[in-house]
């Protein structure tokens, strides 16, 4: 009986351990336990307003790279597209010149290739994901889609990593953590505010079109405590010039601990592939975001088109 009774305490205790993990791994969303919007609840017309404040010159810059079969993609993700002739009948007697032809087309790729932006419902950690919710519920539903978030409007801000690592693009493995990220924005003479937007400038991009094998097989990047402490700033989302915004090789290889701290953690949306070049060219600090992400049902990752108007 004695034995009985110690074999259940070591199983309740077990359970108590194991449920006490699982809240642990839930980080609760500072919104409320029913948010699934993260950090874009950092969004608003205010925001808005002194953003388009920063327009001087109405400069456009185009902040994503064309998706094609050719783009260096992550693991073994691919783009495929055809084209697709159609005849439609016409009726007889119709004239040669008014005879209608036309394309569609069938695309079949992953939502993760080229310029993207990684959703809420896209990294989990043992299979719970932001604000708790379980990856059987996501697998169930459209729940953390990126096709629910608002227009994203508001502050950007580029980080330019070349200057603070003094070379015109960084190596793979270099590491940007919360001192590097405090020398640039010194070096620029801006800070990072809630409700931002901010990109980071490695030079990693060019590597994209010239050897795309060495551009997906390793990157320079943010680091978790970097990670954290943009997250703790209120920014809405974190991007890079590179494939997946984190250091790699890193510290912890096969663990994307920057996709956890901002994903999972905090609720931060993370943009990739961003064509930062022409912004750090110009030497642009701070400028307009504007992103409308596509409205496909079901996606944890969307290809985009941001775009940066200063």
């Amino acid at each position: 009986m004695v034995r009985q009774i110690l074999g259940a305490a070591v199983a309740l205790a077990g359970l108590m351990v194991c449920a006490a993990a699982d809240a642990q791994a839930r980080w609760p969303s500072r919104f409320g336990p029913d948010d699934t919007l993260g950090a874009a609840n950092n969004l608003s017309q205010a925001g808005v307003l002194k953003a388009a404040k920063l327009i001087r010159t109405g400069k456009v810059y185009a902040l994503a790279l064309p998706t094609g079969p050719q783009t260096p993609a992550f693991g073994t993700r691919k783009y495929e597209v055809e084209r697709i002739p159609k005849l439609p009948p016409v009726p007889a007697g119709t004239p040669d010149e008014d005879r209608m032809t036309n394309f569609d087309e069938r695309v079949t790729t992953s939502m993760g290739i080229g310029t993207q932006i990684d959703g809420l419902g896209h990294f989990g950690l043992n299979h719970r994901f932001y604000n708790g919710i379980s990856g059987d519920d996501l697998a169930s539903s459209y729940k953390l889609e990126p096709a629910a978030l608002p227009p994203i409007v508001t502050r950007g801000v580029l980080l330019d990593m070349t200057r603070v690592f003094a070379k015109p693009m960084l190596a793979a493995g270099d590491r940007i953590g919360r001192a590097e990220l405090d020398r640039a924005m010194k070096l620029q003479g801006v800070k990072v505010r809630r409700g931002d937007v901010v990109l980071l400038h490695t030079g990693w991009i060019a590597l994209a079109e010239t050897d795309p094998e060495r551009f997906r097989s390793g990157e320079p990047g943010l680091v978790a405590e970097g990670a954290q402490y943009l997250a703790d700033k209120g920014v809405v989302a974190v991007g890079a010039d590179n494939i997946a915004l984190e250091a790699n090789p890193s510290d912890h290889p096969g663990v994307a601990l920057v996709h956890s701290t901002l994903l999972t953690k905090s609720g931060v949306y993370i943009l990739e592939m961003i064509d930062t070049r022409a912004l750090a060219a110009d030497h642009v600090s701070e400028f307009l975001f504007v992103l409308g992400v596509p409205r496909l049902r079901g996606t944890v990752q969307m290809t985009i088109n941001p775009i940066a108007i200063r």
